[in-house]
């Protein structure tokens, strides 16, 4: 029941405040949390500087960090002070009090209850619109720095003749100014217009004018600046028109100026500039004349010129004027396209030329010693033996091969050797143990260098090595092998302290190491240690013993990551690849300048032109990271990091680049001059993949030079798809060394191919000169086939391949069992007017974990071959009675000789000593496996002697050699076989990978 009075019915709880030790616990914890949001802060910017240093690249850290504080406090100011003197200034102008209305009767609550809070109610709009402006005004630290050391191109846009730098330095900085004025006037007239009606100064309901004469000026001056500044944007949307993209149904994509935006939109905007101006002045005449009329039939007017004006004209133009003859309208506008855009991708000086695709030669034998100086074809596909070396040469699971392998060139015996390498990186996934100290103490690098010769294979199928074992040694001669910066490197680790760590193990134990360099950042001040705690969220850093003097963390360790954060204003290549130079492993990396702000250059997405079946298939090969368009790009930079150290060096490439040498003025002393680059370094130096894909991309329509047949469309090309996988992107460009019609000799080259738009025959093929140093390096040149006959693509070739009754019977038979087979890259090569097309053939099985080359596809004039072997299926295809190679010690292409007694006797001793060997690896015997080992290498030896005896030079030699690269020499590693069984034996008892 309701209590009806009459008395208290029981005793009353009383609320009191909250007790003295309470209201204390409150205040520490509330400070605590504070002081730790604090911290974290603190260790996040700590953290990074110390990195900067560590890596010596600080200029770079504090230039970043001053230029955003000043843009965030200079603009947040403004901001503030523009939003807070109008809020100030409409109330300083509200009207005396007198007889309200009821409007003015309900809105005296709300200035009643905001009274005594006025000054910490603008306090805090000001601070918050202020903190909101500086926050975006810190993220245009890029456009700043460009605006401030912007250098000249020296190259004027055909429209203004205003030099390029206008474009792409200074006109993103004016239109951020103008942004962020539009922004300011908006906001401080919604403030003004808001404390005007809250103090009286405007009226809705109220009888009687709407506005005091004082918010009258007030907001007629604010709406005049508004205009003001939109009369700014139409003068500077001229300009905008030459960097404007469109869609132009002749070409696709479009940048710059056309015929209606040189007739119609550039005098509609000068036209709407001078009537904004007239506008904003009778605004601001307001503030005598005290009237709307005249300031609202200017707005009213330019609102209808700008539909009038700005849209209907521009459209009737186009219809009538430019869609009935639209190629003699458009093409000089085309041809000002067409030059702009060569000029910023840098293929205006691709080289085209018409070229057969038949050959006329009808000497058989002459083609045949031909392809062998033409090219030196790799059979070896560094994108599909990574497992085969990880099979034969990984040695531990802790260690991997990464996916993609990388082509490379290194010098023999004064003779260049295309080769494939890669690097044992640390595999965290192999570890015995997973646990705070192994990851990140015991195990933390990769340990060595792989290479094999990237022309041939041995008679199993298997790489011929070049430099292999643990550790690895062969032709690359003595060198740091510890790898703790790499690719596949991203755990942070501690290195230097008490804790050891694992560099491999053997039959005689683990062998342990301490890091000696200097990089990472030293842990051995509490404060230190403590913000890499809160960093990485991982306390046992704070208090651990497996850290004392000397420990080093190391973290940041990917060559891409690494690059970008000590050049943040570069563009990195997706594929960063490792050279052994001077005695250290160097990570190479290319990376570029770009701009959007290329007058007439047609625009670009750099994340899809750089994808292909290699980025769609395998996210390790990662594209250019910035998924902008751009319409410029250089290869400015070429950056190492070094695989020990860590140590980032950037050196200058393109020296003529004026984006480049603006970064340079904003960053002093962070890009070497070309001059500095060592030959050691310069030999392994190449042309880089994302920027070729990017050129070719390009060149399927700007190869053309002439407005008509640009505008006409019938010289379209594609690039076409991969015809050894079914993903159905892009065929990745492949390196190799090989001779155009124009060249002497062969250079390590770039190349891809071309097909018409929509259909598969054969368009066009592209080389570039990769070999940095190199006269021509760079030079593009395009081989273009006749449109009168047709001529086969990548994809009719391969479909050949697979049609073929007899090369499909081979095939199927190769699948047997539970085999798989795997196309390697399809090589295109121009021989003698015609096209050669060789495909290695690779098969995975039966028993087999990794790809063996198994069979060789030749393809030229409409003859195909399918054989064990280069020579062979070259000789097919020319009908050549044998080979016409010259006798080389790097033709392993054929089996061991027969017929030979000694030879064979010394074979048979072969055989013995590695059946013997086998039985030692199971029965973990290795003391008879090191003798049987042994023996194993006499009678090889025995055997290459005697056939270095047996006969003619010719293919005698070749095949004692080959009778040794069967079982085994030192590029190859003894017994490749036996190798895989003790590697196996290796994996499967754990011998000393305890950890």
């Amino acid at each position: 029941m309701p209590d009806r009075g009459g008395g208290p019915t029981g005793p009353r709880i009383r609320v009191g405040r909250p007790s003295r030790r309470v209201r204390t616990l409150l205040m520490t914890l509330g400070v605590l949390a504070v002081l730790a949001m604090a911290f974290v802060m603190f260790a996040g910017f700590w953290t990074d500087w110390l990195w900067y240093r560590s890596v010596e690249y600080s200029s770079v850290f504090t230039t970043t960090l001053w230029t955003k504080i000043g843009l965030f406090f200079v603009f947040g100011l403004l901001m503030a002070a523009a939003v807070g003197v109008n809020i100030w200034l409409a109330h300083r102008l509200r009207p005396p009090l007198s007889a309200m209305s009821m409007e003015q009767q309900n809105l005296d609550r709300y200035r009643m209850g905001v009274a005594p809070y006025k000054k910490w109610l603008l306090l805090g709009i000001t601070a918050l619109v202020g903190l909101i402006a500086g926050a975006s005004a810190s993220g245009q630290w890029r456009t700043w720095l460009m605006w401030v050391n912007g250098v000249p191109f020296h190259q004027k846009d055909p429209q203004f003749h205003l030099d390029v730098s206008f474009y792409a330095f200074e006109l993103p900085w004016y239109r951020f100014l103008l942004g962020f004025g539009f922004a300011a006037t908006v906001l401080s007239l919604i403030a003004a217009a808001l404390t005007h009606y809250l103090y009286g100064g405007l009226r809705i309901t109220s009888p009687g004018a709407r506005a005091t004469a004082a918010a009258t000026g007030h907001l007629s001056v604010l709406l005049g600046v508004f205009v003001a500044l939109k009369a700014v944007a139409y003068w500077l949307d001229r300009y905008g028109l030459a960097v404007k993209s469109s869609d132009f149904k002749a070409t696709g994509n479009w940048t710059g100026l056309r015929y209606v935006d040189a007739n119609a939109y550039l005098p509609a905007k000068t036209i709407l500039f001078c009537i904004a101006v007239i506008c904003a002045l009778l605004f601001f005449a307001t503030l005598w004349r005290r009237t709307w009329q005249l300031p609202v039939i200017g707005f009213g007017l330019m609102v209808l010129s700008a539909i009038l004006i700005g849209g209907l004209y521009p459209a009737i133009v186009q219809k009538f004027q430019v869609q009935p003859n639209e190629q003699a309208k458009e093409a000089p506008y085309v041809e000002k396209n067409l030059k702009a855009t060569r000029e910023a991708y840098g293929i205006d000086g691709a080289d085209v030329t018409e070229y057969p695709g038949k050959s006329d030669t009808k000497d058989t034998a002459k083609l045949r010693e031909d392809a062998n100086g033409t090219a030196s074809i790799r059979l070896l596909d560094p994108n599909i033996v990574s497992p085969t070396f990880e099979q034969i040469q990984e040695m531990k699971d802790y260690y991997a091969f990464p996916a993609n392998l990388d082509v490379d060139r290194y010098t023999k015996n004064g003779t260049d050797q295309d080769t494939v390498i890669g690097l044992r990186e640390l595999d965290l996934k192999g570890i015995p143990k997973n646990n705070w100290i192994n990851d990140h103490f015991r195990y933390t690098h990769g340990f060595g260098a792989v290479a094999a010769k990237g022309t041939t294979a041995d008679s199993d199928g298997r790489p011929v090595f070049t430099e292999s074992d643990l550790p690895s040694k062969g032709n690359l001669g003595d060198y740091e092998q510890r790898i703790y910066y790499g690719e596949g490197t991203k755990q942070y680790s501690i290195v230097g302290g008490p804790q050891k760590e694992i560099d491999y193990s053997d039959n005689k134990g683990e062998k342990t190491t301490s890091y000696k360099g200097d990089s990472g950042v030293s842990l051995s001040n509490p404060v230190n240690r403590a913000a890499y705690a809160v960093a990485f969220s991982e306390p046992q850093i704070l208090y651990s013993g497996a850290i004392g003097d000397g420990s080093r963390i190391l973290y940041n360790r990917t060559p891409k990551d690494r690059v970008e954060a000590v050049a943040p204003w570069l563009t990195i290549d997706g594929d960063a690849y490792p050279a052994v130079v001077d005695g250290r492993i160097q990570w190479i990396v290319d990376a570029y300048t770009t701009t959007n702000g290329y007058p007439y250059a047609s625009r670009t997405t750099l994340g899809d032109t750089t994808a292909d079946s290699l980025t769609a298939a395998n996210n390790q090969r990662a594209v250019v990271a910035q998924q902008n368009q751009v319409n410029y790009i250089r290869n400015s930079v070429k950056a190492t990091v070094d695989a020990y150290t860590g140590k980032v060096t950037l050196y200058e490439w393109d020296t003529k680049d004026p984006v480049l040498k603006t970064w340079e003025k904003a960053f002093p002393g962070t890009v070497k001059s070309r001059g500095d680059i060592p030959q050691s370094l310069m030999d392994h130096l190449r042309y880089p993949q994302d920027l070729f894909k990017v050129q070719r991309e390009l060149l399927t329509r700007y190869h053309v030079k002439d407005a008509q047949t640009f505008l006409s469309g019938s010289e379209v090309w594609q690039v076409p798809d991969d015809p050894t996988n079914k993903t159905g992107n892009a065929v990745p460009p492949y390196y190799l060394s090989m001779r155009m019609p124009d060249q002497q000799a062969q250079a390590f080259s770039l190349t891809t191919t071309f097909t018409p738009n929509g259909r598969d025959n054969l368009s066009a093929f592209m080389s570039v000169n990769a070999e940095a140093g190199t006269d021509d390096y760079g030079k593009i040149r395009v081989l273009k086939l006749p449109t009168s006959r047709t001529v086969d693509g990548p994809k009719q070739v391969q479909s050949q391949f697979n049609s073929e009754q007899d090369i499909a019977e081979s095939i199927r038979l190769l699948r047997g069992g539970d085999s798989d087979v795997e196309y390697g890259n399809l090589l295109t090569v121009p021989l003698d007017g015609g096209l050669l097309y060789v495909e290695p053939v690779y098969v995975r099985g039966g028993g087999l974990k990794y790809p063996l080359l198994r069979k060789v596809l030749v393809t030229y004039g409409g003859n195909t071959a399918f054989e064990d072997t280069l020579d062979e299926a070259l000789n097919k295809v020319f009908g050549a009675e044998g080979s016409t190679k010259p006798p080389s010690d790097e033709d392993t292409t054929k089996p061991p000789a027969k017929g030979n007694p000694t030879v064979e006797a010394a074979l048979d001793d072969a055989q013995k000593a590695f059946d013997a060997g086998q039985d030692a690896l199971k029965k973990q015997d290795w003391d008879a496996y090191g003798k049987a080992q042994k023996d194993l290498e006499d009678a090889l030896q025995r055997a290459a002697d005697a056939q270095a005896k047996a006969g003619s030079a010719g293919d005698s030699g070749k095949n004692g050699d080959k009778s040794t690269d069967k079982a085994g020499d030192k590029d190859g590693g003894t017994s490749q076989a036996a190798k895989d069984s003790a590697k196996d034996s290796d994996k499967s008892d754990g011998s000393g990978d305890s950890g």
